[in-house]
């Protein structure tokens, strides 16, 4: 692509953000952060437009809660302010607050006239899935876990009840902790997910829930932990699937025989290469939704992808140790059905330090496939078909010693299977072809298109990043860190063309990464008064990443065993100003997270949490206070949130 043609197609991915009023009037940007928090009844003002332009924004910092009020480290606290400046010269500060739709567990409006149970578990025929661990207290398993949220809009939306505009948003429910009698259920649920029509006041921006709808799974095989998620630039939620089931062992796994038996009623009717791809839903002009699959995008442990730009080219989190960069570039614009598969190579210089210059990538073709020639391959080929995998040391020079989630295994692909294992055993097929498969835990990913930078987190730095560490460490990846890391980092990546693979081909994508760098980093410190492992005022174990271009501002949600109260971070990419948004529970961890510039005017943050009151020992200091607060809040620790960042109606003042 020449350079007058990128430059244009980047003017068209940014034409939205031009700060045209009509789109994107600063009232919007203010009152939709911003829209009312009150219930339905409280009066709320309209907000009125001011006639300057948007110029920049920038949030202070909410103190993170401590012991002097409890309270405030049980629930959902936010004491930020949002200032928006004008090209007149004028300022607006707004107060924000947190909104939830729902708390799971709550029975909601199914849009018919009945109600639903929000979170609610279904097996393969939809069938309510029943909690029988405490006798005389059976009833419908919920999830505690919600994460991935897509915010969105349709022109043709007709759904009964709205008075405003409709919008919706599609939530997935990654997990549910443990059962009523207390026994851990991680994983061993198929996760649901769901379409919300929301209720747009046109005059505030205030979103409410009008009906709750639960997108029928069962032609994508049902889905497996479901984490984060991404809004593809053509509409659909883009969900996940991460940790996907070791197919070679999966006979010893007991967590996926009670998932198969959850779903199916039988422990050994699931297939695992079904589990670790993408699905991705289309929301229905109806507040209904379908769903499908993409399995030749790499069976990895997918946490969150970012489409770029061009519509084809599509950058994934890999939340695994011994995880590796990858990514997918499609055939077709707005088609995730068929296209080539990549690992990166890291070149010298990988740092932890953000003032490091960083290390050049390079690209390693896995392959390239269709999503339904791999299906089927994930329905009729079992693991010995396509590898042989050892953890024990044949002395057979024919296997390769490689390390797959932080132990070392011994592989031999089988004749003529190259493809299956690319893309079935997409981790141990990209080390045996040379990919930097050495990361840990890189989770979340966005894109800043303007800068034409990526972002990848890292929820922890350590294991296989760690020369010489027993779990997962090998020269091939390119990483060699003196130290750990426990709070992790944000990697920033620069995007380019004219890239050429392994064998010189050439890359048709104008957006892959070609250098990477830390961009900031947590700080691990001796235990704090409270119990916290890393420096609270500092990001650590990043896990949802999202990027605002109106804002120019980088949000990070956390996933900390470091933290004792996870937060939600604003890092603002050209003040390089950090701000805490918002802390959620104690115990739980920051999921949801979408950042969306622009519907029907207005902007909204989106923000979730998982678990509270999760305890570990990181909570020593503070469970005895916190726990019955936190039971009472959440359902006895059963319930979460779903919903977003708005004002304060206090705190809005729009005059010019």
């Amino acid at each position: 692509m020449s350079d007058t043609l990128l430059n244009n197609s980047r003017r068209q991915a940014l034409k939205f953000l031009a700060g045209a009023p009509a789109m994107l009037p600063l009232g919007t940007v203010t009152a939709s952060l911003l829209a009312a928090c009150g219930g339905d009844d409280d009066p709320i003002t309209p907000t009125p437009q001011p006639s300057a332009d948007f110029v920049s924004a920038s949030f202070t910092s909410t103190p993170a809660p401590s012991l002097s009020n409890p309270a405030a480290m049980a629930t959902t606290t936010v004491n930020s302010t949002l200032t928006v400046k004008l090209s007149d010269g004028s300022s607006h500060a707004y107060k924000l607050a947190y909104q939830p739709f729902f708390i799971t567990g709550d029975m909601v409006s199914d849009g018919k006239g009945g109600k639903i149970l929000a979170g609610g578990y279904v097996d393969i025929n939809n069938k309510p899935i029943i909690d029988k661990s405490v006798a005389g207290k059976e009833r419908q398993i919920f999830s505690d876990s919600p994460d991935g949220t897509s915010l969105l809009a349709l022109s043709n939306a007709n759904v009964p009840g709205i008075k405003g505009k409709a919008v919706f948003a599609v939530v997935q429910f990654e997990y549910t902790t443990r059962d009523q009698s207390g026994a851990d259920t991680y994983g061993t649920l198929p996760s649901p997910i769901a379409v919300l029509t929301l209720d747009q006041d046109q005059a505030t921006g205030k979103l409410s829930l009008v009906k709750y709808h639960n997108v029928d799974t069962s032609a994508a095989h049902g889905l497996w932990i479901t984490c984060g998620a991404s809004l593809s630039p053509w509409n659909t939620h883009l969900s996940s699937e991460e940790y996907e089931p070791d197919a070679p062992f999966v006979s010893t796994n007991a967590q996926f025989k009670a998932f198969s038996k959850n779903l199916y009623g039988d422990e050994t009717k699931a297939r695992p290469y079904h589990y670790g791809h993408i699905p991705e839903v289309t929301v229905n002009p109806d507040g209904t939704g379908s769903i499908k699959k993409h399995y030749c995008m790499g069976r990895i442990s997918h946490e969150l992808i970012q489409v770029m730009p061009d519509n084809r080219t599509v950058l994934m989190g890999d939340d695994a140790t011994n995880s590796g960069l990858f990514v997918f570039v499609a055939d077709k614009e707005k088609d995730l059905s068929a296209g080539t598969l990549y690992v990166a190579k890291l070149g010298p210089g990988f740092s932890v330090d953000p003032a490091a210059p960083g290390a050049n990538l390079t690209w390693i073709k896995l392959g390239h496939a269709t999503s339904a020639e791999i299906e089927q391959m994930a329905n009729t080929l079992d693991p010995e078909d396509i590898m042989t995998v050892l953890k024990s040391d044949p002395s057979d020079a024919t296997y390769t010693k490689i390390f797959s989630n932080g132990a070392a295994n011994w592989v031999k692909v089988k004749p003529g299977m190259e493809k299956a294992a690319a893309f079935l055993e997409t981790h141990r097929y990209a080390y045996l072809m040379g990919g930097s498969m050495g990361f840990t835990k890189m989770e979340g990913t966005t894109v800043n298109i303007k800068d034409k930078v990526a972002y990848s987190a890292l929820q922890n730095i350590q294991d296989s990043m760690v020369k010489g560490n027993a779990k997962g460490w090998n020269e091939q990846s390119g990483i060699a860190l003196d130290k750990a890391l426990i709070a992790g980092g944000v990697l920033a990546h620069t995007l380019a063309g004219g890239q050429k693979d392994q064998t010189g081909a050439a890359i048709n994508s104008e957006w892959m990464p070609a250098h990477t760098r830390m961009l900031l980093v947590g700080e691990d410190i001796a235990a704090d008064a409270l119990g916290n492992k890393a420096n609270p005022e500092l990001v650590a174990n990043p896990d949802n990443l999202k990027f605002s271009e109106k804002l120019r501002t980088l949000f990070i949600g956390e996933d900390s065993g470091s933290h004792v109260n996870n937060f939600l971070w604003a890092y603002n990419v050209d003040t390089k100003s950090l701000s805490r948004l918002l802390s959620v529970p104690a115990g739980g961890e920051s999921t949801g997270l979408h950042a969306v510039d622009e519907i029907n005017g207005w902007t909204y943050i989106m923000s979730n949490f998982q678990h509270a009151g999760d305890w570990s020992s990181l909570h020593d200091k503070v469970k005895d206070a916190l726990d019955p607060l936190i039971r009472a809040n959440y359902k006895d620790r059963f319930g979460a949130a779903v919903g977003y960042l708005t004002a304060d109606p206090t705190g809005i003042k729009l005059e010019g």
